[in-house]
């Protein structure tokens, strides 16, 4: 993209549909008496989460919970599983052959508890291993966080207006998205 190409970034614009959003976040289970896990993932030190706002490619109680917030805003967050990743889906237990998944380079062997990315005609989904076998593993292909109530704590770190090709591709682009 040339100079002009990019869009401007505003500190006072605020999210709203076809912005793109760069944020940290930290994320944990909140068990059924209402204490809290330790955390289970956080972005805080690393890479910030880059997303296209108003295009489901976050969860939907992030989205919501983003909509006017502004850059340098913090937000804390507790979200049902319906507002994350879902209820958890009955009869999800899977048997995938080996060839169909993505191991490492050099990986033999699964263990129960791995997650494990599997080559679909839709794409690549991940799933939970439940039973490594010799050619086969069972698999569990909720998300890992599905059926959970979840707290986030966020910090926003920009915003900008989206290009109309990111836009029109419904994803960010450039460092921090992706890259055609």
């Amino acid at each position: 993209m040339s100079e002009q190409e990019k869009p401007k970034t505003t500190a006072s614009m605020s999210i709203a549909d076809d912005c793109v959003v760069s944020f940290h976040y930290r994320l944990c289970q909140v068990k059924d008496g209402g204490d809290k896990t330790d955390w289970l993932e956080q972005s805080f030190g690393k890479e910030p989460l880059v997303y296209l706002h108003g295009h489901d490619n976050v969860i939907p109680g992030l989205e919501e919970a983003m909509v006017g917030k502004t850059e340098g805003d913090e937000i804390a967050i507790t979200l049902a599983p319906e507002q994350a990743y879902g209820a958890r889906r009955e009869n999800s237990i899977q048997r995938v052959p080996l060839k169909h998944l993505h191991l490492r380079p050099g990986q033999k062997k699964l263990s129960p508890g791995e997650i494990v990315m599997i080559k679909t005609d839709r794409g690549t989904v991940s799933a939970l291993v439940v039973k490594p076998g010799k050619f086969n593993v069972d698999v569990d292909t909720n998300h890992p966080f599905a059926g959970k109530t979840l707290h986030y704590e966020l910090e926003v770190l920009n915003v900008r207006a989206a290009s109309p090709e990111e836009i029109a591709h419904r994803h960010v682009h450039g460092q921090g998205g992706h890259h055609h």
